[in-house]
């Protein structure tokens, strides 16, 4: 009797699980376009486009290898625009009780195919390093549950950059030698863009059309929708930046909003590239001596120990992660975040390069906008939403424990063992966006005082209960203590303002 395949959007390779589980000769694939996975939350229209583009092309891949794909288009006016309306379509059309698909990577889908009327098998996807299976026997009996001692695991597991038991050049991590400034550089080779083919200028219309009030620019659109330019644009950071990218990786320039980082985690988080042979490509060029050996580390990291580690915790943690709230913060998003008038350059910044491009690196997420989210205290759910929506690589797995737990806190120390905050000075010491600001990094107190100078302490105090018995954080108390009682007075009152300030819609 014939089955149905689902495969979702982020699920484009022909080694899913699901896929591997079917018969080509009897099983329908089902693949939909469809409303609801575009307005929930309201998605950046480069992402929408993305997600369809790659997978109208991996349809056609799937057709030509002798799959029949019952596939729904966002314009078809027979589609239900819902997931689940549409694999119950297709199994009234092709007469199907059974359903075979892959563990989604959010759990608002995985509880509607636990809800399909159908006999629905969900079966592990182990297009990961690590099963959920194996990141749960890691993390039993753990007090605590931090990446680098995973990480260290999964090297070992792999065999990346290693001789023998131990690790290459005698050390695990080589982050101390990846935190430098960069500087403009005209020569620097930019990020690879693909020009769009006929099926993704088809799709652009369509999103153009359908979804013309989200938030972000549609055009110019340059992302690889086919795997065949994933593996070019793979090749393209590491021939031009893979050596630079350690050293600069979470630097950050106002003019240059790329750099030297890789810009593959979309390909990752679609199936498009797989997570070991992008590695093994890094390794390979740092074994013929092409890169160093902090660059190839510190990215080789980022896959196997951070996004694994990522993942793991998403899955251990199940749906009720996506509610945490440890510090109660309760403040709405900055129209800021929306595109709304800002005197903060970095914020600007980073904003402005998220509407054009639906992408910003790591730092510029951290420690700009989620820094700002975290000090203003800002609800969890709605920063949680935010990056949901607007980042090109933004799918539930990977964004909400980042988010959630890296960003925000919002899980009590889960993930990390203090809040990433700062003050304006580690912009300032890590960016050039301090020198074109209305505010002065230098002001802790006063009209043009930078208000992360500002926000920073009024969060340490009004947190003080939680976080001055922290180790890591108690040396920030005893700076607060040793500061005159009037300079103290004055910071929280003027960051009290600020606050308010926000409250009221005002620009900051």
């Amino acid at each position: 009797m014939v089955k149905l395949i689902l495969i979702l959007g982020d699920q484009l390779t022909p080694e899913v699980a699901a896929l591997r589980a079917a018969d080509p000769a009897t099983d329908v694939v089902v693949m939909a376009e469809v409303m609801a996975e575009g307005t929930t939350p309201r998605h950046h229209p480069q992402k929408i486009a993305l997600f369809l583009s790659a997978m109208r092309h991996f349809a056609a891949d799937l057709r030509a290898a002798g799959w029949t794909v019952a596939y729904s288009t966002l314009d078809d006016p027979a589609n239900s625009q819902s997931i689940a309306g549409e694999v119950l379509r297709r199994a009234t059309e092709h007469g199907a009780t059974r359903v075979i698909a892959t563990h989604p990577g959010d759990w608002r889908l995985h509880q509607m195919l636990t809800d399909l009327p159908l006999d629905v098998t969900i079966l592990p996807d182990d297009c990961f390093i690590a099963s959920h299976a194996d990141f749960a026997a890691w993390a039993a009996g753990r007090k605590q549950l931090r990446m680098e001692w995973f990480y260290r695991d999964m090297r070992r597991k792999t065999g990346l950059m290693m001789e023998g038991s131990e690790p290459a050049g005698g050390q695990w991590n080589y982050d101390h030698d990846n935190r430098g400034r960069a500087e403009p550089d005209l020569l620097r080779v930019p990020a690879l863009r693909f020009a769009p083919d006929a099926v993704t200028e088809t799709v652009l219309d369509l999103v153009a059309a359908r979804f013309p009030d989200h938030f972000g620019t549609l055009r110019p659109f340059g992302w690889a929708v086919t795997r065949a330019d994933a593996l070019r644009a793979l090749d393209h950071f590491v021939t031009h930046h893979l050596a630079d990218f350690g050293a600069t990786q979470d630097a950050m320039l106002a003019g240059d909003p790329t750099l030297h980082h890789a810009l593959l985690s979309p390909y990752l988080n679609l199936g498009l590239l797989k997570p070991l042979e992008v590695c093994q490509r890094v390794e390979a060029a740092w074994q013929a001596g092409r890169v160093p050996i902090n660059s190839a580390e510190g990215f080789i990291r980022q896959i196997i120990g951070w996004r694994e580690y990522i993942r793991g915790i998403w899955g251990l943690e199940g749906p009720a992660y996506l509610t945490r709230n440890a510090l109660d913060h309760t403040r709405a998003l900055p129209p800021a975040f929306w595109g709304g008038a800002t005197k903060m350059a970095c914020v600007k910044a980073a904003v402005a390069q998220t509407r054009d491009m639906a992408y910003a690196h790591h730092i510029q997420r951290l420690m700009v906008t989620g820094n700002f989210a975290l000090l203003a205290g800002v609800d969890p759910a709605h920063v949680h939403d935010w990056y949901l929506s607007v980042y090109i690589d933004a799918v539930e797995w990977v964004e909400a424990p980042n988010v959630l737990g890296m960003s925000q806190f919002a899980d009590g120390g889960l993930l990390g063992s203090k809040p990433y905050v700062s003050s304006g000075a580690y912009i300032d010491r890590m960016s050039d966006y301090c020198k074109g600001c209305a505010y002065k990094v230098k002001d802790r107190t006063g009209p043009n005082a930078c208000p992360f100078n500002l926000l920073y302490w009024q969060f340490l105090i009004r947190h003080r209960d939680t976080f001055q018995k922290n180790p890591r954080m108690a040396p920030m108390y005893r700076t607060w203590d040793k500061m005159a009682a009037p300079h103290r007075a004055t910071v929280i009152a003027e960051a009290e303002t600020l606050l308010a300030k926000l409250d009221a819609g005002q620009v900051v």
